[in-house]
């Protein structure tokens, strides 16, 4: 009996977990800008320090740059950022 509470409860969490994904995945289509028209790394770094983050590492990962950076206040984020335009991309590989 209390497996199967048990398993009725997980099953809930889940069913009330997915429920709550399509809020915050990304719903653009994914990214397919050619590395041409990408923006450097030290531009992408210099466009997000005139917005006020502080940035620790940028890559490339899945057609877009995975940023790690901090905001004004200090807390560290790690986001997508458009390759092209800069734009940070919630959600965006979730």
């Amino acid at each position: 009996m209390k497996t199967l509470f048990t398993t009725t409860a997980l099953a809930a969490m889940l069913a009330v977990s997915a429920a709550a994904l399509p809020a915050f995945a990304w719903d653009g289509p994914r990214l397919n800008v050619p590395k041409e028209r990408w923006m450097s790394p030290a531009e992408l770094k210099d466009k997000l320090s005139a917005q006020g983050y502080k940035v620790y590492e940028i890559e490339s990962d899945d057609g877009a740059y995975e940023v790690e950076m901090a905001d004004k206040d200090g807390t560290r984020i790690e986001t997508y950022v458009h390759p092209e335009t800069g734009k940070l991309l919630p959600g965006y590989d979730d």
